[in-house]
């Protein structure tokens, strides 16, 4: 498959309390197209900030990131981004949240009720179209999200830590509509999360990042899919990334706290 996201010695530091703080390190990574890749590693390594550098939202120090071959200098059309904090607008109705975003690009009035009609209902909240944010779960607001960043029909998706926030069977569930959202649409996912379970459900690849955001390891998923949430986690092959992952998210805390000592 060809390469859609290719990040080239990519560095970020910001500067903090006058002093330079590294936050990515010569981080070289590709993303093929239609690929499902989770980054997972420990808080502060630097997942959040490659994801919105990615998404043309924070600048890089040094390096280059491509979008299909293009340098990446801001936001694109093409690219949906999903991010840890539920950012509806209270005012909205979640039909109305969900057309902003069409609203904003210029779509008819009839066009964007369709879409978000049709998004609603794939992400399991048809009958709440006219309730409010204040009125739904967490569930429901995370789900709401999601058809707002699906309604534009996005090529690529970035999620960063989408789930991170709710209950363990909540996740399962939203595990597994993202999956079969995604299954057979040719859409490609970068994702990041600190979760390992979650990463070896999700995806075909799993880069594990350390120490400012340094690449520890780049594991292949060989799962088979389509796969269930639930079902997967008792299958040998799991277990078996799951310690090899979990060594290696180890190694990446171990040099963590090396570094602040």
């Amino acid at each position: 498959m060809p390469t859609i996201i290719r990040i080239e010695q990519v560095c970020k530091s910001f500067l903090r309390n006058n002093q330079e703080t590294s936050v990515l390190k010569g981080i070289d990574l590709e993303i093929d197209q239609g690929s499902f890749v989770v980054i997972v590693g420990p808080s502060g390594c630097g997942k959040s900030t490659l994801l919105n550098i990615v998404a043309g939202l924070q600048p890089v120090t040094s390096g280059k990131v491509y979008y299909k071959d293009s340098p990446v200098a801001g936001p694109r059309l093409e690219v949906g981004y999903l991010t840890q904090k539920d950012t509806l607008m209270p005012w909205r109705s979640v039909a109305h949240n969900v057309e902003m975003p069409l609203e904003i690009r210029g779509v008819s009035r009839e066009e964007r009720r369709r879409r978000a009609k049709e998004f609603i209902q794939a992400v399991g909240l048809k009958g709440f179209e006219k309730h409010y944010p204040h009125e739904l779960s967490g569930g429901m607001l995370r789900r709401a999200c999601l058809a707002r960043m699906l309604s534009t029909t996005p090529e690529t998706l970035l999620l960063d830590e989408p789930f991170g926030a709710l209950d363990a069977q909540l996740r399962l569930e939203l595990q597994n509509l993202l999956l079969s959202l995604w299954f057979g649409t040719g859409k490609s996912v970068l994702f990041v999360t600190h979760d390992i379970e979650e990463a070896i459900v999700l995806g075909d690849r799993v880069v594990v990042f350390g120490s400012n955001g340094r690449i520890i390891d780049d594991e292949l998923i060989k799962l088979p899919r389509p796969r269930d949430a639930a079902s997967i986690r008792f299958q040998p092959e799991f277990a078996e990334i799951h310690h090899h992952l979990w060594n290696a998210l180890t190694e990446a805390r171990v040099l963590q706290e090396v570094k602040v000592l």
